[in-house]
């Protein structure tokens, strides 16, 4: 493996995002199978000082030093200015990348090895947000997105519209990060970023997909299923969707629909929603940000729906069904479990 495809690993990445000298060098060497000793030549250290670095009785304070590690690790150009600029790690999207976009489709011509490359990390990051947090990660998506916003100034045509959906996959991973945090007025200021920059590119999957993740966030963290049922309706209408992208704007429909009381219309929804999942079981037929579409997720969804409708036997016994399947993401994991055992009380 390239020393830049060990970058994309994202443990690798979360360390370099703290600046956490010792973990680098540990997940530098974990990720590449290497011994402290093979370290040496890269970083220009012998042994002992590697192991004292690791092991934290050494700290790492000199530029010089910094340097070196960075060079010998072949830090992708898209990392190296979260050292330096404090600003990535802020909250809300500055105006400077609104400025890129407005200035885009210009004629010219980029390389999109870069676009490509970053495109690939991000669907590490969506990946192992469960189980790292997006907190550490934030300012390495930050600055992947000013990495994607600058080339879109000497781009035109197609691929300016492909790096405008990955500059809204992005600002739609920020927002959702910024809502776990509580900070929703972030959040939301995010997804308008995103759902813009989707619809200049005529991405209309991640257009409805941000309407979605609205209304998503004003049933659970506004506790206004009127608004959330507005936004879902938005979502599930725009023209054209992929079967993927329609299922789960009309999932998120339903579970409005029954919030409001609309029960019925709630359980059609979600028997339209589950129907259509099954339609793409496969991972390449999906976007990219729907990866985890399972049909273990759509039976889940139906189940999540059920329950919203107070099914309470249905609701337990899809997600008795499918939550054995569901590894590797083990806070919802925690999630579904909670949910079953609740099911399983009012049920009985």
């Amino acid at each position: 493996m390239s020393s830049r495809g060990l970058w994309a690993d994202v443990r690798l990445r979360s360390a370099w995002a703290r600046q956490d000298w010792a973990a680098i060098l540990r997940e530098y060497r974990r990720v590449a199978g290497l011994s402290q000793r093979d370290l040496e030549p890269l970083v220009g250290m012998p042994q002992p000082h590697i192991s004292a670095i690791e092991s934290g009785r050494r700290q790492v304070t000199s530029a010089e030093v910094m340097a070196r590690i960075t060079e010998g690790l072949s830090v992708p150009a898209e990392l190296t200015a979260v050292a330096v600029r404090p600003d990535l790690h802020e909250w809300g999207p500055p105006t400077e990348l609104r400025e890129r976009i407005a200035h885009g489709h210009s004629t010219g011509h980029t390389d999109l090895r870069t676009a490509s490359w970053i495109g690939e990390v991000l669907a590490q990051h969506r990946r192992a947000e469960d189980e790292i947090g997006g907190r550490d990660l934030w300012p390495v998506v930050r600055s992947q997105l000013d990495a994607v916003t600058l080339l879109i100034p000497g781009t035109t045509g197609p691929a300016a519209d492909r790096l405008m959906l990955l500059a809204a996959e992005h600002a739609h991973w920020l927002s959702w990060v910024a809502a776990q945090q509580s900070r929703r007025g972030v959040a939301l200021a995010w997804l308008d970023v995103a759902h813009g920059w989707a619809v200049d590119g005529g991405h209309r999957d991640m257009a409805s997909w941000v309407y979605r993740v609205r209304s998503h966030y004003s049933i659970n963290h506004d506790g206004d299923p009127v608004r959330a049922l507005r936004t879902a309706e938005a979502a599930r209408h725009v023209a054209d969707l992929s079967p993927a992208a329609e299922s789960v704007a009309i999932h998120q429909a339903a579970v409005a629909a029954a919030a409001v009381g609309e029960r019925d219309r709630a359980r059609r929804l979600a028997d339209e929603a589950f129907q259509l999942a099954t339609r793409v079981p496969d991972e390449g037929d999906r976007p990219g940000w729907l990866y985890w579409l399972t049909p273990d997720r759509a039976m889940l969804q139906s189940a999540d729906a059920a329950y919203a409708c107070r099914d309470w036997q249905a609701a337990a016994d899809g997600i008795r069904a499918a939550l054995p399947n569901l590894g590797g993401y083990p806070r919802d994991h925690a999630y579904y479990q909670a949910r079953l055992e609740d099911a399983v009380r009012r049920a009985s």
